[in-house]
């Protein structure tokens, strides 16, 4: 196996865009080599086989989607955090969509559902300890709330954007935070 890290990073995220683009089944590892523009088989000397691209996919996912540091800087507000998620979100979209893809994909592959689960958890968790150790409002049960709430949210703009356009996302991030955590 290869190790260049830059070269296995391309080919990761080139994986996400053809993972949002053609869905779990259009998956393939030449078709990785062509959204990465590289040789014919470069893909299969990084990743073993497609289940190991799936589960390195979840990780890569995770990468690209944390705040950035300046964002988690000075007086926290949970609303303000919120609403750079959805930022984040919409301009990593196909990330997102990638990671709907996986979830998907974990309820036909064992394997990957148990990998799902365990970083999905973990993450949660760990956001949920990141909160409550900053001192935002809300508890433990109020945060899980805020993540399946804000879950929901991600998956309808994502998917269905016209659903929200009578709620103003703005709106509905406000009011969940009024409601679940003060």
């Amino acid at each position: 196996m290869r190790q260049n890290p830059q070269r296995r990073a391309g080919l990761l995220d080139a994986a996400i865009e053809v993972l949002a683009r053609e869905g779990s089944r259009g998956l393939t590892l030449r078709a990785v080599d062509a959204q990465a523009a590289v040789p014919t088989g470069t893909t299969s000397n990084y990743f073993a086989n497609r289940a190991q691209l799936l589960v390195e996919i979840l990780h890569r996912t995770r990468e690209r989607l944390v705040p950035d540091p300046a964002d988690l800087a000075g007086p926290l507000d949970t609303e303000v955090l919120l609403h750079q998620l959805v930022e984040r979100m919409r301009r990593e979209r196909s990330v997102h969509i990638a990671m709907l893809e996986l979830r998907l994909e974990a309820t036909r592959r064992p394997e990957l559902q148990a990998e799902l689960t365990r970083f999905q958890g973990e993450e949660l968790q760990a956001n949920v300890d990141w909160h409550l150790k900053a001192g935002l409002p809300g508890d433990r049960q109020g945060v899980v709330l805020v993540y399946l709430a804000m879950l929901g949210l991600i998956v309808d703009d994502l998917t269905a954007p016209g659903l929200l356009e009578p709620h103003p996302v703005e709106d509905l991030v406000k009011a969940l935070v009024d409601r679940l955590l003060r």
